[in-house]
């Protein structure tokens, strides 16, 4: 049975851990070869070992999302690599918790510098390359918080919106390169960002609360959409929004 993946080439930023750890293994499972970037070097070469002892193949670089000539070093490797990109998944991103009142504006700056910026560049970044590919696609990691307001997380929510529009202004763009792109929307997710959080019983309730499902996802559950969009399974789906969040935003 061929994997969902096979022989492509895919970038996953923010791959050191959480949720792009688990993109980064699930697709390098499939059959792809992963470059994984991120500014932590040590985790990053962790997720790569885990591939690498998982009989993957795997690279590390080191990248700054929101820098240009960082974007130029991870397309290089890649081409000098493998000679093409055929995925992108734009999974970088950090979250301060706070109220627009008391968000600094050098919060803001870099929260939106990072998640819509470092998205923007990594669309751009790979443009060139992806033109020669079979089937290209570009995966935006947005968040349900892209497409609903909630407390303590203004500047988090603005930027994962901008991911939201982003992406169907980028499906418009590239798709007479026949380039899809498609942007993906976790709601609660177990992983270290949020576990503090979900083992107090105020916060879980706070969390999960209008969850229809009652609970938090696992990463898996959300990687499996992934690489969902980034096989030929979804040769037809560009400009999509897919809400993964347990019913979260349903009600």
């Amino acid at each position: 049975m061929s994997k969902r993946v096979e022989g492509k080439v895919a970038i996953v930023t923010g791959g050191a851990q959480g949720m792009g750890r688990t993109h980064s293994q699930l697709l390098a499972e499939e059959g792809a070869s992963v470059i994984v970037t991120d500014v932590d070097s040590v985790a990053g070469q962790e997720t790569v070992r885990l591939i690498e002892d998982a009989g993957g193949s795997a690279a590390f670089i080191q990248h700054d999302v929101a820098s240009a000539s960082d974007w130029d070093t991870v397309v290089k490797h890649a081409m000098d690599s493998h000679g093409r990109i055929d995925v992108l998944v734009n999974n970088a991103g950090i979250l301060v918790f706070k109220s627009l009142q008391d968000t600094e504006e050098e919060e803001w700056d870099r929260i939106v510098e990072v998640n819509a910026k470092g998205t923007f560049l990594g669309c751009k970044a790979v443009l060139p390359a992806m033109r020669h590919s079979a089937a290209p696609s570009i995966i935006n990691i947005s968040s349900m918080y892209g497409i609903i307001g909630a407390p303590n997380a203004a500047a988090y929510e603005a930027s994962k919106g901008a991911v939201r529009t982003l992406t169907k202004a980028a499906a418009v763009d590239l798709g007479p390169f026949g380039i899809r792109v498609n942007s993906v929307h976790p709601g609660v997710i177990d992983t270290a960002m949020t576990r503090d959080i979900l083992a107090d019983p105020e916060g879980a309730k706070a969390l999960l609360g209008t969850t229809i499902l009652g609970r938090a996802a696992q990463p898996q559950e959300v990687s499996n959409c992934v690489v969902f969009l980034a096989s030929d399974e979804a040769s037809f789906i560009t400009g999509a929004e897919l809400v993964v969040d347990g019913g979260y935003i349903a009600q």
